[in-house]
């Protein structure tokens, strides 16, 4: 039996909770439940009834049908709401097994989905994202990709190439009524749409796996108090004696629903303290692998040749200047050309504005999250190139060939023209029931 034709089933929730969903799909499944639920079964409608096998009840239940082709797979499907007890979802399961059904794989219900034309294949993977979402902004690209808003984006640029490449069969067939056609501006504008989904692409990493940020700072300018306020919970221990921070502290948070990771450092000075020393040597690595820099000055005293070693240290990375202790006094401090935010950790002014602000820095705009998935990015950068091939093609063959290139590589986002084995490592991520 192919695995097509196998009628799957999958626990699709915890058990141990109050009610639990068995998932169903395939040819088997309305038979399957004429005997073994005694409710009324009708499409898309939900009924209760008992979960019988034969003269045996195992629970009290509720039952939806949904009738091929007008559900998630496509195919016919079902789901059973159960009691939430591990015994019954096991003795309900074994029930389907001797139905003749079979335990479903990781990922099966939405493979069966892009396999029957429910969905494209960035619309599977936006249903992954949604289940791994770490934080708001995650979730909300997520769900603009599930919307088919990217699968729209990448057939509206494939059906340009297609009516390029019509045009250019037609320069082959026909080249004395077609002396004076030229496809290449009809070439730019796809590539212009490509490059425009790269850029919005370049921020795929801070939405799905969150921004690293190092507080860095001279000692007892208020770095571990920053960190404190914007998780909102006493992590690092602050007091007035310089140097309390000796390592690198990590804590998690939200900015303005993006994931981020916050590093406290030890702070930046010469010191003849072994354990200082390594703090310091572990913050100077922390910033080099930071995709922001927060660079705390205290503004109510003046800025000291320490405080510019500091700026120096991170010069040439992504940074916000954070002027600190803004409720004491507010020094004038400008630099050309760099991004600074006022704040007071003791009041909370300006917080809010420096998380709006790291926002701001890494996803400028909502479309910032269309392209959160790194396989994308590189079948864009591939049909980018395919795309500027084909504008220098010294032939009208080679160019043809070049656009077909380009429409290779698209496909591999919708799924039109992806290997079987890509296919394979995409739903293995799916958990069982999904």
């Amino acid at each position: 039996m192919s695995e097509a034709a196998k009628t799957i089933y999958a626990l699709a929730t915890p058990a141990g909770g109050a009610i639990a969903v068995i998932r169903i799909s395939g040819d088997g499944t309305f038979p399957t439940l004429q005997r073994i639920f005694s409710g009324k079964i009708s499409h898309s409608r939900l009924h209760f009834g008992r979960i019988h096998d034969g003269d045996t009840l195992l629970d009290e239940a509720m039952a939806v049908y949904f009738r091929a082709p007008h559900s998630y797979t496509g195919e016919d499907m079902a789901e059973l709401h159960i009691h939430g007890g591990h015994a019954v979802a096991k003795s309900v399961m074994l029930l389907l097994q001797r139905c003749g059904l079979y335990a479903a794989e990781a990922g099966e219900f939405s493979r069966r989905a892009f396999i029957n034309g429910k969905m494209k294949l960035s619309d599977a993977e936006a249903v992954m994202d949604m289940i791994n979402a770490a934080a708001q902004r995650s979730c909300a690209s997520a769900v603009l990709q599930l919307s088919g808003v990217l699968s729209d984006r990448i057939s509206a640029i494939e059906d340009k190439i297609k009516d390029i490449l019509s045009e250019i069969d037609a320069m082959i067939d026909y080249p004395d009524e077609m002396e004076d056609a030229d496809v290449k501006p009809q070439i730019e504008a796809a590539r212009s749409d490509v490059d425009e989904l790269i850029s919005h692409g370049m921020n795929a990493r801070y939405i799905r796996d969150g921004i690293n940020i190092a507080i860095v700072g001279k000692p007892n300018v208020g770095k571990s108090s920053l960190l404190n306020t914007l998780i909102c919970e006493d992590r690092a221990i602050v007091t007035h004696i310089a140097g309390t921070t000796r390592d690198v502290i990590e804590s998690q948070t939200q900015m303005d629903g993006l994931p981020v990771r916050l590093y406290d450092t030890a702070g930046l000075h010469e010191t003849e303290d072994e354990v200082e020393r390594i703090g310091i040597e572990r913050t100077r690595a922390a910033v080099e692998t930071a995709d922001i820099c927060y660079a705390v000055l205290d503004i109510s005293r003046e800025i000291t040749d320490e405080d510019m070693e500091i700026l120096a240290a991170t010069d040439g990375k992504r940074r916000i200047i954070v002027l600190n202790k803004a409720d004491i006094a507010r020094m004038d401090f400008s630099r050309d050309g760099e991004i600074i935010c006022t704040v007071s950790t003791k009041t909370g002014q300006g917080i809010e504005e420096l998380k709006h602000m790291t926002a701001q820095m890494v996803c400028p705009s909502d479309e910032s999250g269309l392209i959160t998935n790194m396989r994308h990015i590189e079948a864009l950068k591939k049909a980018h190139k395919a795309l500027c091939d084909a504008l220098y093609a010294p032939e009208t063959d080679c160019m043809a060939q070049d656009l077909h290139a380009a429409l290779h590589a698209l496909g591999q986002i919708t799924g039109n023209e992806v290997d079987e084995d890509v296919i394979d490592r995409i739903f293995e991520r799916f958990c069982v029931g999904k």
